[in-house]
């Protein structure tokens, strides 16, 4: 029977992860006090039932079914603590009552879902109907989540109904029937399969416990349970299905997770809010804005005891004006946002991450089964007292640390096997070698990556041994070895080097595309950097490096003639890979240092003055000369006066611009102090024929737009002020005549200087002696 006792066991329908179907389910075995529980889930799972009462294990949690020939094939059943599984199963395994899985073995629904990826296209699909949903929407609700609070969570416990606890579950049984009737599977066609499994498991707890037994499942499936079939027909559906040898374990879960349409199938929007309503003893409203009210206070907002009080009473009125029981989370967050948040959605967004999401991650105990490589990256973040976490977080390393050495070792290993746990993030403080950033966030699928990566060794080092030397060995890009040659060194594994070099060498030697050598070469010059912070002997790699290096330089000048525009922006973009490491290279190839950087300079040169060479291409090689001081001022300005001449075609100049003062740190300051530049690039600019200016137009709008507001506007002030008279202050800058005067003259203005000194003294709280610029302090001392 559907929610009662009589003829056949008590068939308790729930929604999956429901508060107050769980609180039902506590009521209805109470009052029933079965002989034994039967629960959906994987019957693999029931050696695994009694750690759910270990103190240790703390929801939300999940089990999790892998394939043991294909770890990747993974299939999660989480709970929560207000689950209506959970509390069954913690109620039986109280009472010493027996508690058992009754769903289809995971052994052959990993390999179903093996069968169904393999054969049917995702449109073919069939659309699947969410009863609630559907139930929501005959009572004339538009939310489904507001119509189960009404009916389901907004419930008084004891409020007389005629048949106490079970009247619930009668009830939601009638409307599931109905729905089966007219939907028939619903579009979950392996339903059939599942149900004709747990109706024989049905009958074998019949002839052990008779009728004396509990049976907590979906409520869709309530309707199949009951329906009378034959063993025989059961036994039929289930002839012949694939089986895949499957593992499973605990692990911990997440309320972000929960809150994905995952595992049951059952995804929930509010987690949090669902275990607090589940958790609250009286006042779930009262104490869910007091909830509310301290998070925002330790985000720095103020919000008092008055500010609660009032969004309890806006959200009870608002209950009463939609003509609702009871206040839910739609009610409350209106009041929340009205009263705490003086109506911004960005404090309320915070409180739904925090609150109504929730950020709690489960715990399991160390008994639970695990793979051996899961266990020694448990020991290790306990050693380095890394614990996983929900919620993202950023850590700061110093290499000279050992802890932190090992710290960055472990999360290196990790990204290498597939396991990103933690991405490397841009400090907040140095930038040098010795530091590194890390971003970090602990998800449930980490588990089935460690699963999988277990096949490659059974610690985390020698796993990313293996995986390091298979990668090396099936590499076919040169820039995938050098690549991998870095992270061999940022993850420490010297047993893998010596297969990465030769891979490394082989593809280098075969290799005579300039583009795959200059992607190559940046890897490898930060890779010999990293060698010297971490004190490994990086010889052979600098001596690799180096070779690179000579071919680039000698393959480059013709590779950058006749390249379209994608591709000119591209070989750019490793010309600049390629300067940075050059200047690496020279500091971690002491031998070879000076004839690299002199090849490189010539290089350099040769692109400045070929007219085939694609405009950014030169212009990006003058700018690089300049900020190395290897082109003057006056040499430079020669080059884009010759670049900007009437006789280039406008696209050609704008490029050359772009190459120049774009996409390179300070470019947009390099006009600003030099004028004489920007008169340049002003009197073409206005010489550009109107027919041509919209095709320049976007090449200039991106090159100008990556500089800085501040720099835009003052580049702005110079080009509307104009030439600076003569003898005015600044027309005898370096920019010559027509230079417009923001103050960069070739000598201290010291009538301006001395006008400043007063204030600048009272300021610093200095004497009141009289003072001018010419009182300037020896270096190091304090005016």
């Amino acid at each position: 029977m559907t929610g009662t006792r009589g003829a056949g066991p008590l068939l308790l329908g729930v929604r999956h992860h429901g508060p107050g179907s769980a609180r039902a389910v506590r009521a209805a075995l109470d009052t029933a006090n079965p002989r034994a529980v039967l629960i959906e889930g994987p019957p693999e799972g029931d050696a695994l039932l009694p750690l759910a009462a270990d103190e240790e294990m703390r929801p939300p949690v999940a089990l999790l079914a892998h394939a043991v020939d294909d770890p990747g094939r993974a299939a999660f059943w989480p709970f929560a603590e207000f689950s209506p599984e959970w509390v069954a199963i913690r109620w039986a395994l109280a009472r010493d009552v027996p508690v058992r899985f009754i769903d289809l073995p995971a052994a052959h629904s990993l390999a179903m879902e093996a069968d169904d990826a393999s054969q049917e296209e995702p449109d073919a699909r069939p659309v699947p109907v969410d009863p609630i949903r559907v139930l929501a929407e005959t009572a004339g609700y538009d939310d489904p989540e507001r119509w189960w609070e009404d009916v389901v969570e907004h419930r008084v416990p004891g409020s007389g109904e005629a048949a106490g606890p079970l009247a619930a579950f009668a009830a939601l049984g009638e409307a599931m029937t109905a729905l089966r009737e007219a939907y028939g599977d619903g579009g979950h066609p392996r339903d059939a399969v599942r149900e004709a499994y747990m109706r024989i498991q049905l009958r074998t707890a019949k002839k052990e416990f008779g009728d004396d037994f509990a049976v907590v499942c979906g409520a869709w499936h309530v309707p199949a349970l009951l329906t009378r079939t034959t063993l025989t027909a059961d036994r039929a559906l289930l002839k012949g299905l694939p089986k895949a040898k499957a593992e499973l374990t605990w692990v911990p879960w997440t309320h972000r997770r929960l809150a994905r349409h995952s595992g049951y199938g059952a995804g929930i929007e509010s987690p949090g809010w669902y275990e607090h309503l589940f958790a609250a003893p009286d006042r779930p409203i009262a104490r869910w804005m007091t909830k509310v009210a301290g998070l925002l206070r330790d985000e720095d907002r103020f919000v008092s005891s008055a500010h609660a009080i009032e969004a309890v009473r806006l959200a009870e009125t608002l209950a009463a004006m939609r003509g609702r029981p009871l206040a839910g989370l739609s009610e409350t967050t209106d009041a929340i946002r009205a009263v705490m948040c003086e109506g911004s959605d960005v404090p309320l967004a915070l409180v739904h991450d925090r609150l109504v999401v929730g950020t709690a991650l489960g715990e399991v105990p160390d008994t639970a089964p695990a793979v051996p490589l899961q266990r020694d990256l448990t020991r290790q973040q306990r050693t380095l007292r890394l614990k996983p976490e929900a919620d993202e977080r950023e850590i700061d390393l110093d290499l000279r640390k050992e802890t932190d050495a090992s710290r960055s070792r472990l999360l290196h290993r990790l990204r290498l096997l597939g396991i990103a746990w933690g991405e490397p993030a841009t400090g907040r403080g140095s930038t040098g070698t010795f530091r590194e950033s890390w971003r970090l966030r602990w998800e449930p699928e980490l588990y089935v990556r460690v699963a999988e990566a277990g096949v490659w060794g059974t610690t985390v080092l020698s796993a990313a041994t293996a995986r390091a030397e298979s990668d090396a060995l099936a590499a076919t890009a040169l820039a995938e070895v050098t690549g991998l040659a870095e992270r061999c060194l940022l993850a420490d594994l010297p047993d893998a080097l010596p297969v990465v070099m030769r891979a490394l060498a082989d593809r280098a030697a075969l290799d005579s595309d300039v583009g795959h050598l200059a992607d190559a070469l940046p890897a490898l010059a930060r890779t010999l950097r990293y060698g010297d912070v971490r004190a490994t002997d990086t010889t052979a790699l600098g001596e690799v490096a180096a070779g690179l290096a000579e071919r680039i330089c000698v393959g480059l000048p013709p590779a950058c003639t006749g390249l379209d525009a994608d591709g000119a922006e591209a070989l750019r973009r490793q010309v600049d890979g390629v300067h940075t490491a050059i200047g690496l290279l020279a500091g971690a190839v002491p031998s070879s240092a000076d004839g690299l950087r002199t090849r490189w300079r010539a290089v350099l040169h040769k692109l400045t003055v070929r007219d085939t060479v694609a405009g950014v291409i030169r212009g990006r090689a003058a700018r690089l000369l300049l900020d190395d001081g290897h082109l003057d001022q006056d040499a430079a300005a020669r080059l884009m006066g010759l670049a900007l001449s009437p006789g280039t075609p406008p696209a050609d100049a704008a490029a050359w611009i772009e190459g120049f003062v774009g996409g390179a740190a300070g470019g947009g300051m390099l006009l600003v102090h030099d004028e004489r530049l920007l008169a340049l690039v002003d009197a073409w600019l206005t010489a550009v024929p109107a027919d041509t200016f919209t095709d320049v137009l976007p090449l200039l709008r991106r090159t100008f737009s990556a500089y800085e507001a501040g720099v835009r506007r003052t580049l702005g002030d110079l080009v509307r002020r104009g030439p600076a008279p003569a003898g005015a202050p600044g027309a005898g800058s370096p920019a010559g005549a027509g230079a417009t005067a923001p103050g960069f003259g070739p000598v201290l203005d010291t009538a301006r200087a001395d006008a400043v000194v007063p204030v600048l003294r009272l300021l610093l709280g200095l004497d009141d002696r009289p003072a001018t610029a010419h009182d300037d302090p020896p270096l190091g001392e304090t005016a």
